[in-house]
């Protein structure tokens, strides 16, 4: 059985021009949580399965805060820290700039892929990024391709 078998896969009209968050890892293995906001060229992977995707948002949304607030600018955004809070890196995307991220907030003690449950393991397997989170800028492309900007 494939990762998206029997699975709702989300499309790129679904998402264009409202709030979507997408998750990925890098190679450490830890985990950030990408604001979209409208912006459609987020990774395929990210659109495979919905149901992956709520369970890896519920996961994050129900852990304890272990950590204060660590909005690299402050200021605005104080109020995109609660991932943050719970272990992972948040990234909020440029206006005007398709796939470009800035770092918005980072833990001090980031979890770990090997925390979750293993079919969101698999999910974010495919969706590894191959800079290390903390990257103050990225762009990430529709095929999973990441480059510092």
């Amino acid at each position: 059985m494939s990762l998206t078998e029997g699975h709702t896969v989300i499309t790129r009209e679904e998402i264009t021009g409202v709030e979507f968050d997408w998750f990925a890892a890098d190679d450490h293995g830890h985990v950030a949580q990408f604001l979209a906001a409208g912006d459609p060229h987020v990774p395929e992977a990210a659109l495979a399965s919905e149901e992956l995707l709520e369970a890896v948002h519920v996961w994050i949304d129900t852990r304890p805060e272990t950590e204060e607030p660590n909005a690299l600018a402050g200021g605005f955004d104080d109020h995109l820290t609660p991932p943050q809070r719970r272990g992972a890196y948040v990234y909020d995307h440029v206006p005007g700039e398709p796939g470009v991220y800035r770092l918005v907030a980072a833990p001090r003690t980031p979890i770990h892929l090997s925390e979750m449950p293993e079919r969101m393991q698999v999910y974010l397997g495919t969706l590894t990024l191959a800079l290390p989170l903390g990257t103050p800028r990225l762009r990430v492309h529709e095929d999973g391709r990441v480059e510092e900007v």
